[in-house]
Parts: C-alpha cells; structure tokens; sequence
C-alpha cells in the first residue's frame, strides 16, 4: 500500500510539473504571437512533442494557408515513400538490336550542380538507340505559376527526361561561357530586361554581369536529341511508340543527396521532377498528377484536414495545407526515418533564413525546418530540438502580411528560441 501511495504521489507531482510547464509555454507562445509584427496578418502555429505526440500549442492549427515551398516538405515524404534508395534514371527495352529508352522524370541528368551522368555513361557502351519521349501527361508549368516567371531560375519546364535540369548557365566573368555549348550561338552580350525571349531560346546576358544565371530554356523533342546526341557522340533515333514488352529499369544516384539539394537550395525543380519519378513507379505514363493522387489515397489519406495539392513545389498559390497537416507529415518523416538520416536531409535555419552555418553563437543548433515564401507569405515547418533533450515538431504559417518578411522572420526565430530554451 505504501509502494503504491509513494507511486501515486509520484505520478501526480509528474503531472502537476507537465502542466505547469505547458500552461508556461502557451503563455510564453501567446505572447510572441501578439507582437507587432503578427498584427494585421494570420497566423497558425502547432507545435507538438515528437515522441508522446501530445499537442503542446495550437493556434489556427486546422485553418487553411498558402504554403509557399513548405510544400516541398510533402514532396518529401512522397519520395521517401515511393522512391528507392537510388532513383529510377531510365527504363529501357532490347527489340530488334535496338534499345529502346524512355525518361522517368529524374532530374539529375547533366544537373548543374548533381552533375549524375549514370545513364549517360550507360549508354555511351550501347549500340543503337530509339528515344522516346510521349510517356508523359504534364504541361510544362504547374497550374497557378506566374507567367512572367519564364526567364527565372526557379521556373524550369518539366518534362519526362530533362538534361542540365532544364537550364542555360550563362557567364559573362572574363569571356562568355554557356553551358550546355549547344545554345552558344543564340546567347547575346548585351543588356535587356528579361534574360530570354518569351517563345524562343534566344538568351541574354549583361557584359557586366558578375554572377552566373541559370536560365531556362524552351523544351522539345529535337532540342532533347540533339543534346544526348552531342554528349553521347552519336546519332540516335526519336520514335513515336515503345516496343510491347517488359520494361527493365537503370537506377541512377541516391535519392537522398537529390532531397537534400531540393531542400536546402529550394529548388523547385527538383520538387518537380521526384513527383514525376515517383509515378513512375506506379504507371507507364508519368504525371505529378499521379503521385499527388497515389499519395492522398494512401500516406495522406489519415491527415486532419485534407490538403488542396496541386504541385511538388509549391509556385502555385493554389496549393493549400493547414499547420496541423505539416506536423503529421513531419511526425510521419520522424516515425520512419531515423534521425541520423532526417537531419542529415532537413536544413538549418537561422535568423537569416536557411543556413548552412549556424548562426547564433549562444546556442547550439536546434532549429532544422523547411522555410517557404513567396510576396506577403512566409511559413516554416520543421523539428526543435530543445536545451532539455526533447524533440519538438511544429509548423509555424504566416499569410498576407505587408511588412518586410525579415520582421516576421526574426519574430518567428524568437518564438522558437523560446521553445527551445523553456520545453
């Protein structure tokens, strides 16, 4: 009895001692929301313990924001699921002593900064080759991507089998210098206020220009062969159907460092082409369109507000989720993907946004999380490791301000440092 007395009185001071310290942290939480630069604006903010999974703050956590490329982070989730560890670069069929290939999306084809020639050294050693290009639905810009974006870096088209991930590198530094060299002779010294002609791969760049611009270019099929055949140095044929057999797959490099470089860099690129690989594996005929659907009716299926999901990047501003949604999905990713592996993956942020250094002397890192962001929109979703040990997950949604988002971008990092020293 007395055993049983000590352990009751044991519990009780445990739960005393939780509840005085989450009522702390809502207070604490209240407070850093009502600071000037969250007025006028919405915000959301759930924050939950990783390991009891029990709600430790939750302001409009079921209420519906543009997320920005916290999209990216569902993207994410997608790959880990319907990915393998090394990504399906090429599928490919023998008839006739002819190899017939088609694309499945991977991005990391002659990537500029992946740089994975798998497949192209693979077929360097293969006789003659038919190339096929119709296995895919897509358009080459997502639904609700801003028109004008033609000519920026972080709107390539998409497509089934992209080279130098859908980009001219331009440099002006010393001499002009156009990677890949196949566009050299439509590239233009000279000044003007887009980088590229709307319709046409003409390109532009400044003689003054310092730094080195990724410019998209307008894909085709003969564009497509004629870059292979350049660096494959030989001819290869285009055909309009792949023979009806068995398709084998060709795996390129690990998935992982392809996730890494989408979240750390935010490429939406990158986003972009994993939900096209990812159905791959579920279809002949690619389309981000069947990820998002294979994923919603499966993984996504049990989230509390069922998301509008409309893109692997999150240009769109289309896409809508909720702060609970996030959380599930990152405490989904904590679930299955030991820690040593997650962190290696997710970035840093700092006071200045996503860092490859941490930036704050007095503390040591606890911050890893996805930042997202477009005009008046600012969101981050991600992981807290706290001074006690604990591990937090949390989504933090900010919609429609009219303030710089470097304000709102220090009230948020105060908020979490404020997380990470009382939890």
């Amino acid at each position: 009895m007395q055993i049983v007395f000590k352990y009751l009185k044991y519990s009780i001071l445990i739960s005393l001692f939780l509840t005085i310290g989450c009522s702390s942290v809502k207070k604490t939480l209240n407070t850093q929301l009502q600071k000037d630069p969250l007025k006028n604006s919405f915000h959301g903010l759930v924050v939950v313990d990783a390991h009891s999974q029990k709600t430790i703050y939750d302001q409009n956590g079921d209420r519906y924001f543009l997320p920005a490329s916290n999209t990216k982070v569902v993207t994410f989730y997608t790959g880990v699921k319907m990915l393998p560890k090394n990504i399906p670069t090429l599928k490919y069929a023998v008839a006739n002593d002819t190899l017939f290939i088609e694309g499945t999306g991977d991005p990391s084809w002659l990537h500029p900064h992946l740089k994975d020639t798998t497949a192209i050294q693979w077929l360097k050693k293969q006789g003659t080759i038919a190339l096929y290009l119709n296995n895919i639905e897509e358009d080459r810009y997502g639904p609700g991507w801003a028109w004008e974006d033609y000519d920026t870096y972080f709107s390539p088209e998409r497509g089934s089998l992209p080279l130098y991930a859908n980009v001219v590198t331009l440099s002006a530094v010393d001499s002009l210098q156009v990677s890949p060299s196949y566009f050299t002779e439509n590239v233009s010294l000279q000044k003007k206020p887009k980088s590229r002609v709307e319709f046409s791969n003409q390109f532009f760049i400044d003689p003054m220009e310092q730094d080195t611009l990724e410019v998209p270019y307008i894909t085709d099929k003969n564009i497509t062969k004629a870059l292979l055949e350049t660096v494959l140095e030989k001819e290869i044929t285009l055909v309009d159907h792949f023979p009806d057999t068995p398709k084998q797959t060709l795996y390129g490099m690990e998935t992982d460092s392809i996730y890494k470089q989408m979240l750390y860099k935010s490429d939406n690129f990158l986003a972009e082409q994993l939900l096209i690989a990812a159905s791959s594996t579920i279809s002949d005929t690619l389309g981000t369109q069947k990820a998002m659907d294979y994923m919603l009716e499966h993984d996504y299926s049990d989230l509390s507000q069922k998301p509008r999901w409309v893109d692997g990047s999150g240009l769109s501003r289309y896409n809508l989720f909720t702060p609970r949604s996030f959380v599930e999905i990152l405490q989904k990713l904590h679930n299955e993907v030991p820690e040593e592996r997650l962190f290696g993956i997710f970035p840093m942020w700092g006071p200045s946004s996503t860092v490859k250094e941490w930036e704050d002397p007095t503390t040591e890192p606890f911050l890893f999380a996805k930042s997202g962001s477009f005009g008046n929109n600012y969101n981050l979703s991600g992981y807290v490791k706290t001074k006690s040990g604990k591990l937090l997950i949390f989504s933090f949604m900010n919609n429609h301000f009219r303030i710089p988002s470097s304000e709102v971008r220090k009230t948020m990092y105060e908020t979490l440092k404020e997380l990470y020293l009382t939890y």
